[in-house]
């Protein structure tokens, strides 16, 4: 199964699971991001990330670089408050 694929299933057994409340407000969410204007700077599709080195949870320093010399890399944005 394609990543889209899975990530379609999961929403549709999120959806019928939620109760109709957490559904209104994570679409009435969603839909303030929309009107922010946040969608205009996102990264899209054939866009180049920026070279960067960050901690990892050992407080090693990884970087972009020495990950792609070891083969593709697959980067994943999000946006949350935890």
């Amino acid at each position: 199964m394609k990543l889209q694929e899975k990530m379609d299933a999961y929403k549709k057994e999120m959806q019928s699971q939620a109760s109709r409340e957490a559904l209104d407000i994570m679409h009435q969410a969603t839909e303030t991001l929309r009107k922010s204007g946040i969608l205009d700077q996102v990264v899209k599709v054939g866009d180049k990330a920026p070279a960067f080195s960050l901690e990892n949870t050992s407080g090693d320093v990884i970087s972009m670089t020495g990950l792609l010399s070891r083969g593709p890399l697959v980067l994943s944005f999000y946006r949350g408050k935890w």
